[in-house]
């Protein structure tokens, strides 16, 4: 099929989460990436570059923030950019994925423009204003590409049809449950990490919660400094708030142990996860990747409220004894792994549903599917 398929990326995550679906498609469709975001921030590590290291053609980067950018203010300069990018690339389809200003952008111009939308991992529950910003990407979109029934589900109460929604898993399994992923020791050479053994810490800001970030930052590394546990901690994203978390991981810089990043590749991450003690923090891959490996979750605060029903997860609120009291928990807790995101071959099926005539036939005219009530 002669189709352009852009793809837009803002975040290491969500880039994670469309690699195996921009390979696959590669095969039989012309593919353009729209870098953006996080991935053109120097602070975080300026992760463009690991798209760049992946070999393909057709790379955009479009700077959409600066340091003192609001998210409403940043989600003008992604329309902004996608849409004159857009103009100039004409594409046959847009990717894109979760509960980002980037994907809200997407979508728009995607949605005003006659172009087909297709969302991934629409219908799910965020937290934060990140749920709001999902479900309006998901209204924007013409085609859902969603986890898991229970999404499908949301999708449908929203008024979306069912002809529009198709179950292919988390697309970040694909790399997951692969055979290809690093072993440990190149990770552990790669990142000059010294431990034996250690934990994951990730701690992001919760947007709707802005006035009390800097307390929840200050008790949640009062906690890793209250333990004897190694960490290797990950820069939160960059969401307003990130700057208080930022200030206090200065505090943990000269602690042995203790190796901090700004980000980590995708696939090195996992094996660090696969091989973590546990993790700690309000990183949706507590809640999603970790059950995976079978790796205890320390989840803190509200930020994933509603995102699982798994009795696996330790809850905690954001007072440092608190978290203390969660990661002895997580010490003494053994849980085998749960799969509840998919079977690791989301990117076959994606390739079957974009080589399939169905999807191209797809309305650009939305119409709401009323759910029938007896």
């Amino acid at each position: 099929m002669n189709k352009k398929i852009v793809f837009l990326t803002g975040t290491r995550a969500d880039f994670g989460k469309l690699k195996s679906l921009i390979e696959i498609a590669q095969k039989d469709f012309e593919v353009h990436i729209f870098a953006t975001g996080m991935h053109m921030d120097t602070k975080y590590g300026y992760t463009v570059r690991e798209i760049e290291k992946c070999g393909y053609s057709n790379i955009y980067k479009y700077i959409n923030h600066d340091a003192t950018a609001s998210m409403d203010l940043t989600l003008s300069r992604t329309i902004e950019g996608f849409a004159n990018y857009i103009h100039f690339v004409q594409p046959d389809l847009i990717l894109i994925h979760g509960d980002r200003i980037e994907a809200l952008a997407g979508a728009t111009v995607g949605a005003l423009n006659n172009i087909l939308v297709a969302h991934i991992e629409g219908g799910e529950v965020s937290g934060t204003v990140d749920e709001l910003i999902r479900h309006a990407v998901s209204k924007l979109s013409h085609i859902h590409l969603v986890a898991n029934e229970e999404a499908k589900q949301r999708l449908l109460q929203m008024g979306e049809r069912k002809e529009s929604i198709y179950v292919i898993g988390s697309p970040d399994m694909d790399a997951m449950l692969s055979n290809d992923l690093p072993t440990l020791e190149s990770v552990k050479n790669n990142y000059e990490i010294p431990f034996h053994d250690f934990a994951i810490a990730m701690f992001h800001p919760v947007t709707t919660e802005y006035d009390s970030m800097n307390d929840y930052a200050e008790a949640f590394i009062n906690a890793l400094n209250n333990t004897t546990e190694n960490y290797i901690v990950i820069y939160p994203n960059n969401d307003k708030g990130s700057e208080f978390i930022l200030s206090e991981l200065k505090k943990l810089e000269h602690n042995n142990r203790v190796k901090i990043f700004p980000s980590v590749r995708f696939e090195a991450f996992l094996v660090m996860m696969k091989n973590a003690k546990f993790i700690v923090g309000n990183s949706s891959a507590g809640i999603r990747e970790a059950p995976y490996y079978g790796v205890p979750t320390v989840n803190i605060g509200t930020r994933q409220n509603g995102r699982t029903q798994n009795p696996d997860i330790i809850n905690t609120g954001y007072a440092t004894n608190e978290i203390l009291q969660g990661i002895q928990q997580a010490l003494n807790k053994n849980i085998a792994p749960r799969h509840l995101f998919g079977d690791g071959k989301s990117n076959k099926q994606f390739l079957k549903i974009i080589s399939s005539d169905v999807l191209w036939q797809t309305s650009k005219q939305k119409i709401f599917a009323d759910i029938q009530i007896n």
